[in-house]
């Protein structure tokens, strides 16, 4: 077996731990700044939940990727311009449920019609639920859920609850109880011009990240897996990194808040209170996903960008997360999703519990991966693709065990933590001087925008560290 690969130097201005979007962005932002960056990501990609794999001449996106169109501006200031490029507009998303079928665009206009002309709200309530939403900030008051902020304006109404709740979930894991920001904050964001994706796929999108990163200066490792903060004085002071030490005036961490604080750190370096509030910060939920590769030269007709698909009944959040899976999201991958690439593709998504699968046995295991597959093809059989199995030749399953072997974010957790983990993650560097944190904390994330902006300001604050 070959030696583990070292860093190229000894001590760095700022180290990164893990090569997820956030991660990515600040580790960019600090390079830019002339700062000397080492990112360490243990998985043998970067990306984090922005990854992709390959197999069988099929490229497949892990995760659903859609995101608001401030991510052009992002991408255009942050990255690169040819970045910001290959961002452009899906054109159709689609609900069928028991309560509905109809597409939108997902734009602003398109949606607020939709309320006013097929579920018969007024005009004038429409106008109000959005000026509402788009007002929506850190500073507003909390204590209002995402349910009373529907029973508001749309008393009852379940299927608009559902028409208007469902996709955001899909973007940040919050539910009905979670606070009515949590939610109004990203929904906003998506209304401003509809949902976006990264043409070319995932693998331009890392590929093209990587190339400036190394543009600017920064030095990236992969199968790096950091082992520990250094803590000396009080303070962050490096990385424990293949049992060596690895020395840094700032280490930024792009891990799950929660193993940051507790594992990478250790209760032991913290303030007690603060250690005691992130052991009780609740994780959000995972997700489980279906990758279905489509035969060269076979193809399917344009149903649509994504498409919510439901069984339940109504929305719930334990319907969404249920296992076997009630409600599920279709990705649909054509040609032009990634030109030079000819192969259709489809990524299923799904929430879920990590309680649901941690008590299998590898064979039940791998019966239980089978069932999501065959869950998903008869979905699809029934309802888009007729002849699905005949044109597919490759499909896979993935499970909240799965994302949490490959990202090690506890229990799969996809969207890190619940609201609550937001201040605790802006309050690190006061818990531990030198040690930031840019993952995911639920009410940011408006899919890969929210984690680029975050990567951006805690970048900032590095940065001012770094000069005081």
């Amino acid at each position: 077996m070959s030696d583990p690969v070292q860093p190229k130097h000894d001590t760095y201005d700022a180290i990164v731990i893990g090569g997820g979007i956030g991660g990515l962005t600040a580790a960019n932002r600090l390079a830019r700044f002339g700062r000397k960056v080492l990112v360490l990501e243990q998985h043998t990609v970067l990306g984090g939940l922005a990854a992709y794999f390959r197999r069988k001449g099929h490229i497949f996106d892990t995760a659903l990727h859609g995101f608001p169109v401030g991510m052009i501006k992002t991408c255009r200031k942050y990255w690169s311009k040819e970045m910001a490029d290959c961002i452009i507009q899906l054109k159709s998303v689609r609900y069928d449920n028991p309560q509905f079928k109809l597409d939108t665009t997902f734009e602003a206009t398109d949606y607020c019609s939709k309320l006013v002309d097929y579920f018969g709200v007024e005009q004038e309530v429409a106008d109000r639920f959005f000026k509402t939403v788009r007002s929506m900030d850190f500073y507003n008051d909390q204590k209002q859920t995402t349910l009373e902020l529907f029973e508001e304006y749309f008393p009852g109404r379940t299927d608009i609850m559902r028409f208007l709740v469902e996709p955001i979930t899909y973007a940040n894991g919050s539910d009905l109880q979670d606070p009515a920001i949590a939610y109004g904050i990203v929904f906003s964001n998506f209304m401003s011009k509809g949902i976006f994706f990264f043409q070319g796929g995932t693998d331009k999108f890392v590929d093209l990240a990587q190339k400036e990163l190394t543009a600017n200066g920064a030095e990236i490792l992969t199968g790096a897996r950091a082992e520990k903060v250094v803590v000396e004085g009080g303070r962050a002071a490096g990385v424990k990194l293949h049992g060596k030490t690895i020395r840094a005036k700032v280490v930024i961490s792009n891990a799950n808040l929660k193993r940051t604080a507790l594992e990478l750190v250790g209760a032991h370096h913290l303030p007690k209170d603060y250690a005691d509030t992130a052991e009780g910060c609740r994780l959000s939920t995972s997700i489980s996903q279906v990758y279905i590769g489509i035969k060269e030269g076979e193809s399917f007709p344009f149903i649509g960008d994504i498409i919510f698909h439901s069984s339940a009944p109504e929305f719930s959040p334990t319907g969404y997360v249920a296992y076997p899976p009630q409600s599920r999201s279709f990705s649909l991958y054509y040609p032009s999703s990634r030109p030079g690439h000819d192969r259709y593709a489809i990524a299923v998504s799904m929430g879920a519990r990590y309680e649901d699968w941690e008590g299998f046995e590898a064979k039940a295991y791998h019966k239980a991966k089978e069932a999501l597959v065959e869950d998903a093809l008869s979905v699809l059989e029934t309802n888009y693709i007729p002849n699905i199995r005949e044109i597919a030749d490759y499909t896979e399953a993935a499970t909240p065990r799965t994302f949490e072997r490959y990202t090690l974010h506890p229990k799969g957790a996809t969207f890190g933590t619940k609201f609550e983990g937001l201040k605790l993650s802006e309050d690190l560097p006061k818990a531990l001087p030198g040690l930031f944190h840019t993952g995911s904390t639920a009410i940011i994330m408006s899919g890969w925008l929210g984690a680029a902006n975050y990567g951006v300001i805690v970048a900032n604050h590095a940065d001012e560290y770094l000069d005081a």
